[in-house]
């Protein structure tokens, strides 16, 4: 078996002999792609603080506000305000006519009635 020295690898000797041209060393690529996400994942929390603290102020305004109008309040002002109507609305004045005669108009409505049904079914 032959042994190989050091200066028989040739290039690949090179490769190894120079660690400050190794791109995870130093000012690689790696420590690049890092940065951007470490500047990435503060962008993302940043922004995800911003929305939850939004919706947190929305939440409170909703909650500060007027109180909503209670049903019954408002129920009990439509019955004052109808029984304010009924107050207002005067029934008409009845006529002044004795049974008697309100008895007799009747009577004639009716008859006229019988004699137009009568004559229309004989023609």
């Amino acid at each position: 078996m032959v042994a190989v020295g050091h200066n028989d690898l040739g290039w690949l000797a090179s490769v190894f002999d120079r660690p400050e041209e190794h791109p995870s060393d130093g000012g690689g690529t790696i420590a690049r792609v890092r940065k951007l996400i470490k500047i990435a994942l503060v962008a993302l929390g940043i922004r995800a603080l911003l929305r939850w603290r939004k919706r947190r102020q929305s939440e409170a305004e909703l909650e500060s506000g007027p109180p909503p109008p209670d049903p019954a309040a408002e129920l009990r002002q439509k019955l004052a305000e109808s029984r304010v109507e009924d107050v207002v609305v005067e029934p008409e004045p009845s006529p002044k006519a004795s049974v008697e005669d309100r008895r007799a108009d009747v009577h004639a409505q009716g008859r006229a009635t019988v004699d137009e049904m009568a004559s229309s079914d004989e023609a």
